[in-house]
């Protein structure tokens, strides 16, 4: 009779004892052994072992010429940026994002044009009827694309199908949750059935040289839903990000086997669904005919893309006594508080008794160092309620002795800034201009700032 055997793990030093008790004999830490149950032993796993019975597999030197991935572009250029190029065969890539912010219309968007493009496309929607995504692919503009649709949750169903015929160049899945595999036990949804549904459908994708989308839940902090190990199964992870109350969308790629994870793609919600942003810069600036005390511009990097967004700092004194607020929209809360420590202790201005307010305006979310210098300018203006004026950026990276550093990427921040009609630029000393035309106000201490912009000299 095959028994199971039962082994005390220490979750210290991962020594293994063969009954429990109170304290392990390696670490002598108490109370750390925990029961795992191994494999079955059988009489033949007593007498054989995985090192033999098996195929060889056949080995590869790193330097063997191997071509390049086919990709096949979705038509979308933003979409393609994402991805790294466009959609390769055999790939499986995961979109998560909030309800309702787009993804089955981008996905619906991009199937609609590989279809019209000659291309096979199969599109499973597990949460709408096939009535339902019909009409929405109408009032998008779509509804004669040659996309061969289905409203179906179980995974053999849908292999079945699938194998009737050629595989297509692109299958969507909306949503892998919503997937049903009746080997496993357990609802839809469940860690067991996404991680089991999910690789069925890979394995297919790789077998058949299909693109595979799955389009994935997330949970109420932005996390994608279900198992961790759904995101190291796929090739490619894009989060599709955005407030639904401004009507631009990013789509940004966590993970991305096939190319680099630094590109974004930005859309904009319209009435005829996604709109592609070729200058995202329009969506962040404001417009106005007059400066303002505490706003300023920053050229931020996304990938090799640089985009234009304002800062926006407002300082309020409160009575003798009062407890001051720090609110922060859009940036680091703790690299604020290291921005006001620095402009308090190397430069001499006082925020102790004043409320700070800082926000990027448009809902964008910067996590670029160079914002250092366009924050504390901000707030040195809001501060003296002098205006920086209406044509200037600025970039660069404070440092906790208050000297500004070089960032990377200068010469395209300038580049950008020069096309949307900015004349002047408060960076680090070493930056230089790229020919982009604009006149360069070189700092080398955040002191010095402050004198520029307080007309200390």
């Amino acid at each position: 009779m095959a028994k199971v055997q039962k082994r005390y793990v220490c979750q210290a030093c991962g020594s293994v004892a063969s009954k429990w008790q109170g304290q392990c004999v390696d670490c002598a830490e108490w109370n750390t052994l925990v029961e795992e149950t191994g494999a079955v032993v059988t009489p033949f796993a007593l007498r054989h072992d995985l090192r033999s019975g098996g195929r060889t597999v056949d080995l590869v030197g790193l330097d063997a010429d191997v071509p390049l991935p086919a990709r096949a572009p979705t038509g979308i250029a933003e979409l393609d940026r994402a991805l790294g190029g466009g959609l390769v065969a055999g790939s499986a890539t995961l979109i998560g994002g909030d309800p309702g912010i787009g993804k089955s219309t981008l996905l619906l968007q991009a199937a609609a044009r590989l279809a019209l493009g000659g291309r096979p496309v199969v599109y499973i929607s597990g949460e709408e009827a096939a009535d339902q995504v019909r009409l929405r692919a109408r009032r998008l503009g779509l509804g004669n694309s040659p996309i061969s649709l289905a409203a179906a949750t179980s995974v053999r169903d849908i292999l079945t199908t699938l194998d009737a015929g050629p595989p297509p160049a692109l299958l969507v899945i909306d949503s892998i949750q919503t997937m049903h595999s009746d080997l496993i036990e357990g609802a839809p949804g469940t860690v067991s059935q996404v991680r089991a549904s999910a690789h069925e459908l890979i394995r297919y994708a790789k077998e058949r040289g299909a693109a595979l989308v799955l389009v994935g839940h997330v949970t109420k902090d932005g996390s994608i839903a279900g198992p961790r190990v759904l995101e190291h199964m796929v090739d490619t992870v894009l989060s599709f990000e955005g407030e639904r109350s401004h009507q631009y969308r990013i789509l940004r790629a966590i993970k991305n086997r096939f190319g680099g994870t630094d590109e974004i793609g930005v859309f904009a919600m319209g009435e005829g669904g996604l709109d592609e942003v070729a200058n995202p810069s329009a969506l962040f600036l404001t417009h106005r005919g007059e400066g303002v005390s505490g706003a300023t511009v920053f050229p931020a990097m996304e990938g090799t893309r640089p985009v234009l967004v304002e800062v926006q700092a407002l300082v309020v004194r409160l009575a003798s006594g009062a407890t001051p607020r720090r609110a922060v929209v859009g940036w680091d809360s703790g690299r604020l508080a290291m921005i006001l420590a620095v402009l308090e202790a190397r430069c001499g201005l006082s925020f102790s008794t004043a409320e700070v307010y800082l926000n990027i305006a448009g809902g964008y979310r910067v996590s670029d160092p160079a914002a250092d210098l366009a924050v504390a300018a901000a707030l040195i203006s809001a501060l003296a309620e002098r205006p920086v004026p209406t044509e200037t950026v600025a970039f660069g990276e404070v440092a906790l002795s208050g000297e500004i550093r070089p960032v990377a990427h200068a010469g395209l921040r300038l580049k950008e800034a020069g096309k949307l009609g900015f004349a002047r630029a408060l960076a680090p000393a070493s930056v230089v201009d790229a020919n982009g035309g604009i006149a360069i106000n070189g700092f080398t201490t955040l002191g010095s700032l402050v004198d520029h912009l307080l007309g200390r000299g």
